[in-house]
């Protein structure tokens, strides 16, 4: 457990283990809820992404058009476990 000391601004800071716990990184956003029982829960906010960079991650993967024999082989492949 992590013990932190609160500044007479009000403020505490996380300690680098816990961000790295939870996966933030500078700039990203944390939320906070208050729980009874005086208790929080902080939580990473996850950037949310567009469509268009959905599109982005396959982009150049879409150029090759696939006959139905190497689709079939490629689903073969993928449920053979092999690459």
């Amino acid at each position: 457990m992590t013990t932190l000391t609160v500044t007479s601004k009000g403020q505490a800071t996380l300690k680098k283990e816990l961000l790295q716990h939870l996966g933030v990184k500078p700039g990203q956003r944390l939320e906070v809820e208050p729980l009874p029982g005086g208790q929080l829960t902080i939580r990473a906010l996850r950037p949310k992404g567009t469509w268009d960079d959905v599109f982005g991650m396959l982009a150049g993967e879409t150029e090759k058009v696939a006959t139905i024999e190497e689709m079939n082989e490629a689903s073969r492949r993928g449920w053979a476990g092999l690459k």
